[in-house]
């Protein structure tokens, strides 16, 4: 690897938490501060569809996709237990979780419930690529999950948000919205966060490893670009963190009161599904996959639902945009959790330098 470019990434990867921190202030500081910001970020969307965001997103997935061995994802499709295992995370328990986590501490705020509620539906298809890659995940298990989630996404996200929006609020003392989310959508933020960082890394990689081999692909080219996921995780973080600045500042306790159950919801997720990978006697980089694949969640379409269902300026729309403000910092930390859990439990050839020491 050249030299310059190791020593960049080092120098990103050790000190990461702080950087994702300072983002985080720019941003809030910066959308409460400078009332112009957020005007102007938003004259670069389509509909619900933020471009800087999106474009940050794309960029942050590109490197990692484009080390996926394609070739080799034959193996995550052939483990059964894998996969039902991730079906069991996401669609099930995690939705169940998030359900109960809204009633018990938004009953009050239907409206913030109804968005946290959607948030547990949405299961993750971008950031989990890059909290996978910081924690050492298996990269091949992590694209194979994702794009296995998205498809159970498109088909069902439409039904669960019905029932556990509308239909199961009411056998709990509380009033249901209605939902009403067509596949179209949903198949458009799964094409917009996943298949065109998923396209552009398949491609790259089949055409440059035939036209200039293997060993340059993953020894020149692969370092160059891999500096791009950190720099765009840290770009998106200041737009996101701009554009909700000043509700931020404003209404300090409701952040609060949405983010509480959020953290607990990330941990829990966390913790059960590494104890559920570690017992089915996956090695540390699948295991590490399965956690953040069922911890992470999809805040993208959660956010394009709530503002299309309940209106730009609801509740259900502010609750899902905490979503990604809460998960930055958490997920984050859980990756530092993750590599602890490896050096533990783990046999490891050489110690890893936890994210941010």
């Amino acid at each position: 690897m050249n030299t310059k470019i190791s020593s960049s990434l080092a120098f990103l990867d050790r000190y990461l938490t702080l950087w994702i921190f300072a983002a985080m202030l720019v941003g809030v500081l910066g959308g409460w501060a400078l009332p112009g910001i957020v005007p102007f970020l938003n004259r670069f969307s389509i509909g619900t569809t933020s471009i800087p965001i999106a474009a940050g997103l794309i960029l942050m997935m590109y490197p990692p996709l484009a080390k996926v061995r394609y070739e080799e994802m034959g193996e995550v499709f052939r483990n059964k237990k894998v996969l039902m295992l991730s079906l069991v995370q996401n669609w099930i328990i995690g939705p169940v979780l998030m359900f109960l986590l809204a009633i018990v501490f938004l009953r009050g705020y239907p409206e913030y419930m109804a968005g946290l509620i959607m948030i547990g539906l949405a299961r993750c298809i971008a950031m989990v690529i890059v909290w996978n890659e910081l924690a050492k995940g298996d990269t091949e298990y992590a694209a194979g999950l994702v794009a296995f989630n998205s498809v159970f996404q498109v088909l069902f996200y439409s039904v669960y948000a019905w029932v556990f929006v509308t239909k199961l609020p009411p056998l709990f003392g509380m009033t249901g919205s209605i939902v009403d989310v067509s596949i179209r959508e949903i198949g458009k933020s799964v094409f917009i966060y996943l298949g065109i960082p998923f396209l552009a890394g398949m491609i790259t990689r089949f055409v440059l490893v035939r036209t200039r081999g293997k060993v340059w692909y993953e020894t020149k080219f692969i370092p160059r670009i891999s500096p791009i996921t950190l720099v765009a995780l840290l770009f998106t973080i200041v737009v996101m963190f701009s554009l909700k600045g000043e509700y931020i500042v404003r209404l300090p306790l409701d952040v609060l009161r949405i983010a509480i159950p959020l953290l607990i919801y990330f941990v829990v997720m966390f913790l059960v599904s590494f104890y559920m990978g570690h017992k089915l006697g996956a090695d540390y980089s699948k295991t590490a996959t399965l956690s953040f694949t069922a911890a992470s969640n999809n805040f993208e379409l959660a956010i394009a639902v709530a503002v299309a269902v309940f209106g730009i300026n609801s509740g259900a729309a502010f609750a899902a945009v905490i979503g990604p403000l809460v998960e930055v910092p958490a997920l984050i930390a859980l990756v530092n959790v993750s590599l602890y859990f490896q050096r533990k439990y783990f046999a490891v050839a050489a110690p890893v330098t936890p994210v941010g020491a």
